[in-house]
């Protein structure tokens, strides 16, 4: 390849546009919600980079086609040389600021601190990351041009500029959205399904003719799913309540559906409420119709110490939809989590609704994350005002949730966006982990819903709209555990809160997406408001979960 020809594909580099990518790495070293690693803010530095270069092309192309005036030669030279003076000494300042920043907020979530060295990875990976990005746009700006080239035979030049544009991107959506991305999404649900169906180290199914998979039991045990096994087989059993109590306690009923034991969302809804009936669910005191995340698990440190707290007296329904992690489940199978927790919904409440109020349990509707949503969307107006349930409790409701929309956009005048105050606090309340939703101005109406949200959690909290305008809660005063110096950049935080979400997930308990046992026992107490349940109660079960147990607060059953 002659060096003309190598020119004409990778195109001249321009030093004004770099300095905007440059401006844009200093913004993205600017603290968020999550710490950032050093390797994760590398690459994010890279790219940031990479789009700032962009937009200033992107800005130079305008500028040109609508044919602005121009700087003369030797004024341009000046104020680049005096712009790379400045765009240097701040972009020095910062990469220096960034680990003390970085740092005060990683000392907020009790993560060990960042050294020197957390810089120098930061800029070797920022290089190559950037260098690549550049590559990739320079060769679809060379395929842009080639097929203007050829429009420019049969076409005006302004059409051939118009419609090579729009051939690029339909191009880009195929290769991505139709063609590589669908075959990789493809390939990762089928592996999760795969792995679902190997059962060569898989438990037996449980001897218990009480438990869902035993031979007495409708579902069949080979088709669960290993989420649906763990939920079964585990959680405290009726000795660790009743030695945790010192009561009387029941087994607690744990009911659930795998995706493979039905073809349609309705046919496992049907068969959920059939093991509920062989079961004798509906005639505990307490009902949850719970939705798991995407991978079909469900928390243990949101389902055992409500189990704790009636005496077992309890029953706990859910059903899978998919195999895919939340993340992509929340992208690529919408649909199918929100048509499976309203089968499920639809088919447990209507069967409940024909029991005599007096002879059946109080109902209660749950879900985190992936669960939440699909909870919330399920649990209609029908739910809340024909027959109503009891209540529900959402934990980490994610973002694009219309019902929580609907709830944080009627906050008080005042109350911080992160922990609202709806109302007189009679109908809804919030919780996180400074808050257990105990706090209001008005006692507990006949129905009781609970939101728990931590303030430094991007899976709730990521704004769509912060691509050109700052999220609500970055007008309020900063959060326990969010910095000080997260400060606002169009396109930057978007690229910043989107990679918080990658990493929310492995945020220290109590942060980020990592929602654990302690901070559900408040708002279940709350929600469900069990018989003769009082403070100390509540501080000797958060003992209890924290006393060894990372997940949850029980005992394997079988």
């Amino acid at each position: 390849m002659t060096a003309k020809v190598a020119f004409r594909l990778i195109g001249a580099f321009s030093g004004p546009s770099l300095l905007l990518g440059l401006i844009f790495f200093a913004a993205a070293l600017t603290p968020s919600l999550i710490p950032r690693g050093p390797e994760m803010q590398g690459v994010l530095g890279g790219l940031v980079t990479a789009l700032g270069y962009l937009c200033a092309q992107i800005l130079a192309l305008l500028w040109w086609a609508l044919d602005l005036p121009r700087l003369p030669a030797r004024v341009a030279r000046w104020l680049t040389w005096a712009s790379a003076v400045a765009v240097a000494a701040l972009f020095l300042w910062v990469l220096g600021a960034s680990l003390g920043w970085q740092n005060d907020l990683r000392g907020k979530m009790g993560l060990p601190q960042a050294d020197a060295l957390h810089l120098a990875v930061i800029l070797a990976l920022a290089v190559p990351t950037f260098a690549v990005a550049y590559g990739i746009g320079r060769l679809v700006a060379s395929l842009f041009r080639l097929i203007r080239a050829w429009f420019y035979r049969v076409m005006p030049s302004r059409r051939a500029n118009v419609l090579g544009f729009v051939a690029v991107v339909l191009i880009l959506l195929v290769v991505t959205r139709d063609g590589i991305l669908d075959r990789v999404v493809a390939g990762l649900d089928a592996s999760y399904e795969l792995a679902q169906a190997l059962f060569d180290n898989a438990p037996p199914p449980p001897d218990n003719p009480t438990r869902v998979g035993s031979a007495a039991s409708l579902i069949d045990w080979g088709a669960i799913g290993a989420p649906g096994r763990d939920f079964i087989t585990s959680g405290p059993d009726a000795a660790a309540i009743s030695a945790f109590t010192g009561r009387a306690a029941m087994d607690p009923i744990r009911a659930y559906v795998g995706r493979a034991n039905g073809d349609t969302p309705r046919e496992r809804a049907e068969l959920a409420l059939a093991e509920l009936q062989r079961l004798g669910a509906f005639e505990r005191e307490v009902l949850i119709i719970a939705s798991p995340t995407g991978t079909g698990w469900m928390d243990p440190g949101a389902h055992d110490p409500v189990e704790y707290m009636h005496d077992g007296d309890i029953a706990t329904v859910a059903a899978q939809y998919s195999y895919l992690q939340s993340p992509l489940a929340l992208i690529l199978e919408t649909d199918t989590g929100l048509e499976q927790a309203t089968a499920l919904q639809d088919v447990v409440h209507g069967y409940w609704k024909t029991l005599p109020p007096d002879a059946r349990p109080r109902l209660y509707v749950h879900g985190l994350s992936l669960g939440a949503w699909s909870s919330m969307h399920a649990t209609n107006i029908f739910r809340l005002l024909d027959d109503p349930i009891d209540g529900a409790f959402w934990a980490g409701p994610p973002f694009p949730s219309a019902f929580w929309n609907y709830v944080q956009n009627r906050r008080a005048p005042g109350s911080p966006w992160v922990l609202p105050t709806i109302g007189d606090g009679s109908l809804v309340r919030y919780a996180s982990h400074v808050s257990d939703a105990s706090e209001a101005e008005a006692p507990w109406g006949g129905m009781r819903l609970v939101f728990l949200q931590y303030s430094s959690d991007p899976v709730v909290f990521y704004d769509p709209a912060s691509l050109w305008r700052a999220p609500p809660w970055m007008r309020d005063p900063p959060a326990a555990d969010m910095s000080d110096h997260f400060v606002f950049m169009p396109v930057v935080t978007q690229f910043q809160l989107a990679l918080d979400m990658a990493l929310s997930f492995g945020a220290p308990p109590g942060h980020g997406h990592a929602y654990y046992a302690r901070d559900y026992i408040g708002p279940w107490v709350q929600v469900t408001d069990p018989a003769g349940w009082t403070r100390e109660d509540t501080e000797r079960l958060i003992a209890h979960c924290d006393n060894g147990f990372q997940a949850g607060c029980s005992n394997d059953r079988g």
